[in-house]
């Protein structure tokens, strides 16, 4: 049964705005929405969001501005929902105790509108509010670090699908505090990673590399399908160290009139967990109906909640601690850890990963990550899975490192696991062109897992512009010493060409001599004079010419 749509002015026909599911953003929803209150849903927002509104209240209105998406709203929620098709500037009803326009507010507006900015949009939002009111506003980061890093034009970033009639707009904010000096209500504001992390500003600023919220927001950003100058990592690193974490989300999300209960809110395959700090690190808590095997496009690797820590203590990553010692070319101090950490890993199904084992300076912990593997994986596979990532992670983003460069691959691999305690393999001779390397037998199985696990964390697979001018000044400088290498073939192709000609004439010449001498031999055998020769050759070969003679002799009788 559908619900009928009422039209205000500034609807849009034929248009759709697309959405897309945000599990994380729906749970902070649960936490901040009030009960039974009239809640205003204002701008386009996926299924899963209306749905978390709707189980806090019965009296929902929801604003979009195409009339398309209005009555497919209406006959997916029924009369639960009562949804308007128009313009923000369109709507005369009554204050509402809700409103949620965590979409932002650049697609409330139609054709026929007025080109309102920004802050005089938020003024028509705070119109439509009680004065106690309860509002959840999202806006997109103009200086966020994807923004600033993509490599595509202005102009090309959106597509014909998004109509966005924001410009240059002078009002709209592009900080956390222009945000919060802007809203008329004081806010708690949540940094927003990819829609998948949402951290709250200030315990984004006091993150640093390596911790748990710097973790969560690059491994968010790195999901998202942007191509890229550069690696999004090396900048979420550089500006957590100068405490500017929350300057560079892909936006906000600010909460008037409620405080959120968590401190962190995070997706991880189709598991919702959230995390708050304490006093000896992290406390970490998952919905009750999260899933204890998620399923994965990978087959062989699952995530399972039951396997992620409730407390994971304070400290850095495992994988910052390699990266700053390889960046100082500290080998003795890089063995030292990597024995350790041979030491702390035993045969296990959960993944190892070096960017989520938390390091407190004395001890390993297993950080959020709860990928696990079909069956129990041996420690010398765990620990090549976690080095083939560690080495795609710092060769892959051209990080400095001591090793030599015909060292890089299985080989590098192969010595890691060597300082890890595993014994190196038994080099073998090769039998033809095609044999294995002794090395590449070693780290298969943690190839296939790291494979597997890179799938259904879905990093994002495109190449930054600064990898491809690296990849082709390396290609460039391969291809030099190629053309030397070819140089130097064409030289000694040309001397080997002038030998074999010099010895083609020689073997001319001793053929023509050889035919000579055979025709001279041929004629001397046919003589006569070789025929005496040959008699008194053989004469001069008897020995006893009595015994001769009598044979003779006998033989003359008989005849």
């Amino acid at each position: 049964m559908s619900s009928k749509v009422q039209v205000v002015r500034g609807e849009m026909q034929p248009w759709t705005d697309h959405t897309a599911a945000r599990p994380a953003l729906a749970a902070l929803l649960s936490d901040v929405a009030p009960a039974n209150r009239r809640t205003l849903i204002l701008g386009p927002h996926a299924p899963q969001l209306i749905e978390a509104v709707l189980a806090h209240s019965s009296d929902v209105t929801m604003l979009v501005r195409s009339v398309s998406d209005a009555h497919q709203l209406g006959q997916d929620f029924g009369p639960c929902l009562q949804v308007i098709a128009g313009a923000l500037d369109g709507l005369r009803s009554e204050p509402y105790d809700v409103i949620v326009a965590s979409d932002g507010l650049d697609r409330v507006l139609g054709y026929d509108s007025a080109d309102l900015s920004w802050s005089e949009r938020l003024a028509a939002v705070s119109a439509l509010a009680a004065p106690d009111a309860v509002v959840v506003l999202g806006l997109e980061n103009e200086f966020s670090l994807l923004n600033l890093l993509d490599s595509r034009p202005t102009h090309e970033r959106h597509g014909d699908d998004e109509w966005r009639p924001l410009h240059d707009d002078p009002t709209r904010p592009v900080s956390v505090d222009q945000l919060k000096s802007a809203l008329p209500w004081p806010a708690e504001v949540y940094a927003d990673f990819g829609s998948r992390t949402y951290i709250r500003t200030d315990v984004a600023a006091a993150a640093r590399p390596g911790e748990l919220p710097t973790r969560l927001a690059s491994g968010a950003l790195e999901s998202v399908d942007v191509p890229l100058l550069s690696p999004a990592a090396e900048g979420v690193d550089t500006a957590s160290r100068a405490g500017l974490l929350p300057s560079i989300p892909t936006g906000w999300l600010a909460i008037a009139g409620a405080r959120p209960t968590h401190d962190i809110y995070t997706q991880t395959a189709h598991t919702i967990f959230t995390a708050d700090e304490n006093l000896t690190g992290w406390s970490v808590g998952l919905p009750e109906n999260a899933p204890q095997e998620a399923d994965s496009t990978a087959g062989s690797v699952s995530f399972d909640s039951a396997v992620v820590p409730r407390a994971v203590p304070r400290g850095v990553s495992v994988e910052s601690v390699l990266f700053r010692l390889a960046a100082a070319e500290d080998v003795p101090g890089f063995r030292k850890l990597a024995a350790e950490l041979g030491e702390w890993v035993a045969d296990s199904r959960v993944i190892v990963r070096w960017d989520d084992v938390v390091y407190d300076g004395e001890s390993f912990a297993y950080g959020v990550s709860g990928w696990v593997a079909a069956e129990t994986v041996e420690k010398q596979d765990l620990l090549a899975a976690a080095w083939v990532r560690f080495h795609e992670r710092l060769v892959g983003q051209h990080r400095r490192h001591p090793w030599p460069p015909w060292m890089v691959g299985d080989d590098l691999v192969s010595a890691w696991l060597g300082m890890s305690g595993i014994e190196p393999p038994e080099q073998t001779q090769a039998t033809g062109p095609d044999t294995i390397p002794a090395s590449t037998a070693q780290v298969a199985r943690g190839k296939e897992l790291a494979a597997a696990l890179d799938a259904v964390l879905r990093t994002n697979p495109t190449v930054d512009v600064r990898t491809v001018l690296a990849e082709a000044e390396a290609a460039k400088h391969e291809l030099f010493e190629l053309k030397g290498h070819v140089y130097g073939l064409e030289r000694t192709l040309g001397f080997r060409n002038k030998a074999m000609k010099t010895r083609e004439n020689r073997i001319r010449e001793l053929r023509g001599q050889l035919q000579r001498l055979t025709a001279a031999h041929e004629r001397i055998r046919g003589s006569r004079t070789y025929a005496v020769s040959r008699v008194i050759f053989h004469a001069a070969q008897v020995r006893k010419p009595k015994v001769v003679a009598r044979k003779l002799a006998r033989r003359i009788r008989k005849r």
